[in-house]
């Protein structure tokens, strides 16, 4: 029997997501995907799913969900907590990092996200529609997700069933991204820049502004120089998540996930794909620094984190459904296991 799980409630900024959209950049259209997908691969490593596996990326208030069909084992990732009322009335609390299973008529409330990103994965994946390869939502040409929206009160979300209650539930500890300043490769336009910009860009704290969505985060600093008022403009070229453009006015603004496929404003730097993941959880207001490193020292971070992945995948251990949820309700968020 199939899973089928009810939006009583849509909350705030949330869609579907899976790995991303991949292949047809060359038409315009974006990769879309999570905007941190070690989140999305923490949760679907939880409830058993390859990484690829489309959840609910969480952006601000959490959906409240009933599964209305079969028995489906749910697990959050990131700095937010749930509330789990039974069927029968018995009202808990669940934390993230671990899985936890809910039987028809349960209802999972997940809280508000002041800020960053958490995901929400579903064993077997979300069962929605795949369009050009992928169940990602992107919202601006309306592909993707439940016709191509985030996820609103009264869609229904298909799913895998378990046969049977299992005896055992699975918790991990939270994934830390790395600190200190963001790691950037220079270029491919360090050169419509002033030497002392260059300089200023990889010396200075800027802070998140308040224009920040799936497409990019605008920054707010003293402003970068451009060699002339004609090297604030390029021919369009190509453009990835990551990237760093410059426009006239000097702020530079982080492309992310939903971004475009070419743009006109000059690339100071691109931000290496292990710290890609890091944008993610940027707040407004927060601050943040940039440095330089090498195509080699960029690859090399790469499997620094896939080693630190695989170190925390092989820490997943299992507990009693009884202790990954907590019944008394004035303990916050999250609850203590184990």
């Amino acid at each position: 029997m199939q899973g089928m799980i009810e939006v009583i409630d849509g909350g705030l900024g949330n869609s579907i997501q899976d790995a991303g959209r991949f292949g047809y950049r060359h038409m315009g259209i974006t990769v879309s995907g999570c905007l941190d997908p070690m989140l999305a691969r923490c949760a679907n490593a939880l409830v058993g799913n390859s990484p690829d596996c489309a959840g609910i990326e969480i952006r601000g208030a959490g959906p409240t969900l009933e599964v209305t069909q079969g028995r489906v084992r749910l697990a959050l990732a990131g700095e937010i907590g749930a509330t789990l009322r039974r069927g029968s009335g018995e009202l808990l609390v669940v934390a993230a990092w671990n899985s936890v299973t809910l039987d028809p008529s349960d209802v999972l409330e997940i809280s508000y996200l002041p800020g960053g990103t958490a995901f929400l994965a579903v064993a077997g994946g979300i069962d929605s529609p795949r369009q050009l390869g992928s169940r990602s939502t992107y919202q601006r040409a309306m592909i993707g997700g439940i016709n191509g929206k985030p996820i609103v009160t009264g869609n229904v979300l298909p799913c895998s069933s378990q046969l049977r209650r299992e005896a055992r539930e699975f918790k991990a500890t939270p994934w830390r991204h790395g600190d200190g300043p963001i790691r950037v490769v220079l270029g491919p336009q360090q050169g419509h820049f002033k030497p002392e910009s260059v300089e200023q860009f990889l010396g200075s704290d800027y802070q998140v502004s308040t224009q920040i969505d799936r497409m990019g985060v605008r920054l707010d600093g003293a402003p970068l120089q451009h060699i002339s008022a004609q090297a604030a403009d390029i021919v369009s070229d190509g453009v990835t998540p990551g990237v760093i453009q410059v426009p006239g006015n000097g702020q530079p603004i982080i492309l992310l996930a939903d971004c475009q496929t070419v743009g006109g404003y000059p690339k100071i730097a691109t931000v290496i794909s292990a710290d890609l993941p890091r944008l993610a959880q940027l707040q407004p207001g927060q601050s943040l620094r940039f440095c330089a490193v090498n195509a080699a020292q960029a690859r090399q971070a790469l499997l620094e984190r896939e080693t630190q992945w695989n170190w925390w995948a092989y820490g997943i251990t299992f507990d009693l459904p009884d202790a990954v949820i907590n019944k008394d309700l004035t303990a916050g968020w999250p609850c203590t296991v184990g």
